[in-house]
């Protein structure tokens, strides 16, 4: 399954987890290998809640779990919505980053545009966490990598820590060279996601990512969100635009209520059986 070209490989699990804790990221490692596995940005699995419709937990291909996922979660609803385990086309999901609930778009029956209330913003360094700023935010605070080039950086969190940079050309700006530079920055104990943002106008934004624990993906929904809550607060972009990310455009708005909602496609792409033997 895809959001906008951000794939992952989702696996019903409804009746438990069949793997034991200590598998996960091996056998993560290798789904998520694009030669000698099946190739994807991330494993997920629909798992059984006792507070939510299901639970959520989404693997990053380098085996690190993810507290959250934009398109991950379009693409869980769906599946959780076309194999008629929804009760209706409002979905509760239990993720790491607590609680979130989706609506579902369908047509014939079948999920084709899913929106997520990604939930209030943290700004608050020791939650996201970083070390930069001060007690309440970091917003536009100097990052020095490598102990040479300084950016203008701003640190938020979407329920996983972002660092949004303002770039004015980000098909060409080298997102490969300092995004994992970033990402593994001290100044991230936990480390980030790195959004590159060129502002188009002031509701549409151009976003390119370079994800924690993923690398530079088509798409990433959590990203698009931190890069308009960063682009509203610096007052670059009204609370409500569109994000053109590689793989396609996602809806972001920032409501009055502080809380944001993310709307975009979720399609899947082919059902499998998969055969895994753990090295142990």
């Amino acid at each position: 399954m895809h959001g906008l070209g951000n794939d992952f490989v989702v696996i019903g699990a409804l009746d438990g987890m069949p793997l034991r804790e200590g598998e996960l990221s091996e056998f993560t490692r290798f789904v998520c290998d694009r030669h000698f596995g099946v190739g994807a940005d991330g494993v997920i699995w629909i798992l059984p809640s006792e507070e939510a419709d299901f639970k959520m937990r989404i693997f990053n291909p380098d085996g690190s779990e993810a507290e959250m996922c934009g398109n991950g979660i379009r693409c869980a609803a769906k599946w959780f919505y076309d194999r008629d385990y929804a009760k209706g086309e409002t979905i509760r999901v239990e993720t790491l980053a607590g609680l979130k609930t989706v609506w579902v778009q369908a047509k014939e029956g079948k999920a084709v545009a899913v929106t997520v209330d990604m939930g209030e913003p943290i700004f608050n360094p020791a939650q996201i966490p970083t070390t930069l700023g001060n007690d309440r935010e970091a917003i536009e605070v100097l990052l020095t990598v490598d102990g040479a080039e300084t950016f203008t950086v701003s640190a938020v969190s979407m329920g996983n820590p972002h660092c949004v940079v303002f770039v004015s050309d980000v098909d060409n700006f080298p997102v490969e060279l300092v995004g994992p530079k970033i990402e593994r920055h001290p100044a991230f104990p936990q480390r980030t996601n790195v959004e590159f943002v060129q502002v188009v106008s002031s509701n549409e934004l151009r976003v390119r990512v370079w994800e924690r624990g993923a690398g530079l993906t088509l798409a990433c929904g959590t990203g698009a969100c931190a890069s308009l809550v960063i682009a509203a607060k610096t007052g670059r972009a009204e609370r409500k635009a569109k994000v053109h990310l590689p793989g396609g455009a996602l809806t972001i708005e920032w409501r009055d209520d502080s809380r944001v909602y993310m709307t975009g496609p979720a399609v899947e792409v082919f059902r499998g059986e998969l055969v895994w033997g753990s090295s142990d």
